[in-house]
């Protein structure tokens, strides 16, 4: 059990980077359930999608998924700090309380996730608790992003109006750290 949540806490460090960029920009009680929930969902997920496909997929996506996590991650964040130096105010974002669209949130959720696909073939190869693990990694994520979109906020509201660029640039760079496979 002691290595589940080991796991689940270094899967979940990069949700914590991420909730930060996003609290930066500002947010309120709907979207800290909506972030915790997306990054929970996938983070479960993922693993026990990676226990469903098998080790076909493992072998094909292996290496390279945190490459696939780490451009999602960037090409987010480059979205969001073009979206703010271009002054972009689209009804999508306006309707959203952070600025953080539902389908943008869930690109950023799955981009996040992709490297949990091993865990679950490795889960699979140690016959874990399935069930177990999902509970432990998808609690340690909704746990890390909570705190990661207060502290985010807390900065956000220090910064002002620069919130949305500064977020989108701590997306860039943990996007870069998940390349360098630092995260």
């Amino acid at each position: 059990m002691l290595a589940l949540l080991l796991s689940a806490f270094a899967l979940g460090l990069d949700n914590f980077a991420v909730a930060i960029g996003i609290g930066i920009a500002g947010v309120d009680a709907r979207t800290r359930w909506r972030v915790g929930v997306v990054f929970g969902v996938f983070e479960a997920g993922m693993p026990i999608l990676g226990v469903v496909v098998g080790r076909s997929l493992a072998t094909a996506l292996g290496a390279n998924a945190h490459w696939l996590g780490a451009a999602l991650l960037i090409a987010t964040g480059a979205y969001g700090v073009y979206g703010t130096l271009r002054g972009d105010d689209d009804e999508e974002e306006a309707a959203s309380a952070a600025g953080q669209p539902l389908g943008r949130l869930l690109l950023t959720g799955l981009a996040l996730s992709i490297d949990n696909l091993a865990v679950g073939f490795s889960l699979g190869a140690r016959h874990e608790s399935l069930a177990a693990a999902a509970i432990v990694i998808g609690a340690v994520s909704v746990t890390l992003s909570l705190v990661g979109l207060e502290l985010g906020n807390r900065i956000g509201s220090a910064v002002g109006r620069r919130g949305e660029l500064l977020g989108g640039c701590v997306l860039i760079v943990v996007g870069v750290l998940v390349a360098a496979d630092v995260i």
